[in-house]
């Protein structure tokens, strides 16, 4: 049995990942600094934390959020610390020479981390999953083969939309050749600035 209005819901998540948002950001730098086969392990921390919330908020959590709009707030800080970190990470980090063989030193685990913490702190896909996943799941039927159906079709768009972001950025990386820092600087302000827009504008 398909989840409620599943085409309607295709259709949000497709315009959610096609949308420039703070992980295809950091993909897009990533993959000028480190290719596109690091981003891999980025992109699966990213899922493996959307897999985790949707599954708190279906089987754990519940009305948890609405009734304690605090917690929002704890994890919107988190969130927008971590991002003012990761724009310094990223603005630091020394961009991949395309012609080089050396390999740039940071572990897969790192690369795991970032994308986990990213999506996991991010007050967007804690407002997504509470809000408006639920919503596309009869509870009244058989609910767990409804939520696999939705939960799988969510990471597998989402995955290859962010490496679909990071081969697009690979293809510029010729163009930013000749003055490598330019996405890093670019990139890190972008970071800062949806950090100080989520500061200022989520309010819970």
């Amino acid at each position: 049995m398909l989840p409620l209005d599943f085409i309607l819901f295709l259709q949000i998540i497709i315009f959610l990942f096609i949308t420039p948002g703070t992980p295809r950001i950091v993909i897009i730098s990533y993959s000028m600094n480190y290719g596109v086969q690091k981003c891999v392990w980025t992109a699966l921390g990213d899922i493996s934390a959307n897999l985790v919330q949707a599954s708190l908020v279906i089987f754990v959590l519940g009305t948890f959020f609405s009734d304690n709009p605090n917690f929002l707030n704890i994890i919107k800080w988190i969130g927008a610390i971590y991002l003012i970190y990761l724009a310094y990470d990223v603005y630091k980090s020394v961009p991949k020479n395309i012609d080089s063989k050396t390999t740039i030193s940071k572990s897969f685990f790192s690369f795991f981390k970032d994308g986990f913490l990213v999506a996991g702190t991010s007050p967007k896909a804690w407002l997504f999953f509470p809000l408006i996943f639920p919503q596309f799941i009869d509870f009244n039927s058989n609910y767990i083969i409804q939520f696999l159906i939705l939960i799988i079709t969510y990471i597998v768009l989402d995955f290859i939309s962010l490496i679909g972001y990071a081969l697009l950025a690979q293809k510029l990386v010729v163009w930013i050749k000749a003055n490598p820092k330019t996405i890093n600087t670019i990139s890190a302000s972008v970071l800062v600035l949806i950090s100080l827009i989520i500061i200022v504008s989520q309010q819970y």
